[in-house]
């Protein structure tokens, strides 16, 4: 069997690893004229990497590349029945549960509330997807008793065929419209998490937003809401689901509304698999204090707390981050372009107690235009000069009991490598700051 891994990034090496031990034929194609393959396998690498694949039996896409760009670059064959990816085989073949999460942003840290749920439970659970790692590296572990949990991106949904038994759809927003043709193409690779639903299954949505009501209509399974009963609730100061309290709001682990949100979804998702085990999720509840990046606290330098939210890359997060501190702040904005629009954001910027606005990158001077059009002056268009200087900058425009936020609410290309490396050196440049005074 002739197989074709395209692109050799981690998914590819996990995909091709997997197809060679059923004993595939390998060929990796990618781009990168440099890549080392690994002996035994064939390649076909550079500016023909995508040419002449109808000599192949399978067709392995790995999530980055858009299935079109396999059509245009084979004109006049078909070769949609001989493609599919990782996730579509592990899918198919994992004999365990699976719960899928996704939206546009707080799929991460839903997804990991939903497994350490479990295994507050005492389920074993399995995370990958979008998030760790690559399913297929663990399909050969997972029993029929076990737990499956996956983040899955827009990419990873785009040609799924599959959905998983319970799946979560978040707030859905435009996202990644420099890969997606438009929002509809996106919104319609996210309904893919139902669309593949049967009726015993659970379709898990946010009723606050529209796109997320409208995509969990294509699930044939069972519809529960979240912040709506008779999903889970923020009632005042408690989150409630059937009438039963979980905790105290000023018990969660997690900062903001948004993660309010997160938690309710991940609760409504596990409350009847878990048969409704207030401890477990209670506990969880109260001591997850999130992923990297995602409202990370840097660390408190003369009074002022120092927060990482790289991970904000859409000014829909970003809003959830600057609402989520309700005293005064200098939050850094800015970054590479993603196809949104800032006025929303500038809206949040001058209502709230937002003392100065650092921006930076290639969307800097869109910014400014967006919050002069709110009406908002304080801000500074930054002349790029390393993330030292950005924060000893922040540093001096603020006073004790304050806040620093970096909540970029764009892409963090250009500057950085991802919003890691972003997050990386923000965490850094304050842990140096903080050296000063010791």
């Amino acid at each position: 069997m002739k197989t074709a891994i395209l692109g050799f990034g981690v998914e590819g090496q996990v995909s091709a690893e997997y197809w060679a031990q059923l004993g595939a034929d390998i060929t990796i194609c990618d781009e990168n004229v440099d890549l080392k393959v690994p002996s035994g396998w064939s390649a076909q690498l550079g500016s023909t990497w995508l040419d002449n694949l109808d000599q192949y039996d399978v067709l392995v896409r790995t999530p980055a590349l858009r299935p079109d760009r396999i059509a245009d670059a084979n004109a006049g064959t078909d070769l949609t029945a001989k493609t599919t990816s990782g996730l579509r085989e592990f899918m198919a073949k994992c004999p365990a549960q699976i719960i899928g999460v996704t939206g546009t942003k707080g799929k991460g840290t839903t997804t990991m509330l939903i497994a350490k749920m479990c295994e507050a439970a005492g389920r074993n659970v399995f995370v990958g997807g979008n998030i760790g790692l690559p399913p297929l590296s663990f399909l050969d572990e997972v029993t029929a008793d076990d737990l499956v949990v996956l983040e899955l991106s827009s990419f990873q949904l785009f040609d799924a065929t599959v959905s998983p038994h319970i799946a979560v759809c978040l707030m859905v927003v435009p996202e990644h419209l420099n890969w997606h043709r438009d929002f509809a193409e996106y919104a319609a690779a996210k309904g893919n998490i139902f669309a593949h639903q049967t009726a015993g299954d659970l379709a898990v949505y946010y009723p606050r937003n529209d796109t997320s009501s409208q995509l969990v209509a294509l699930s044939p399974g069972h519809h529960v809401p979240y912040l709506e009963a008779p999903g889970a609730i923020i009632d005042g100061d408690y989150v409630k689901i059937d009438d039963q309290t979980i905790c105290r709001t000023d018990e969660i682990g997690l900062l903001g509304p948004h993660n309010q949100q997160n938690i309710a979804a991940a609760i409504t998702a596990v409350w009847e698999l878990l048969d409704h085990n207030t401890q477990a999720i209670a506990g969880v509840v109260r001591d997850f204090k999130g992923l990297e990046h995602r409202l990370e606290l840097a660390g408190v330098y003369q009074g002022v707390r120092y927060y990482d939210d790289s991970f904000a890359t859409t000014p829909e997060t970003a809003i959830a981050a600057i609402q989520a501190f309700a005293g005064e702040k200098v939050v850094i904005l800015g970054g590479a372009d993603k196809g949104a629009s800032y006025d929303e954001l500038a809206g949040v910027v001058e209502d709230t107690k937002v003392i100065h606005a650092l921006l930076i990158g290639e969307q800097a001077p869109r910014l400014a235009t967006a919050l002069d059009k709110a009406g908002f002056s304080h801000y500074t268009v930054v002349k790029w000069q390393g993330m030292d200087s950005l924060v000893q900058t922040a540093s001096h425009l603020v006073e004790p009991g304050d806040v620093v936020l970096l909540s970029p609410g764009c892409a963090s290309f250009g500057l950085f490598t991802n919003y890691k490396d972003r997050g990386n050196q923000f965490m850094a440049a304050v842990h140096a700051l903080i050296s000063k005074e010791v």
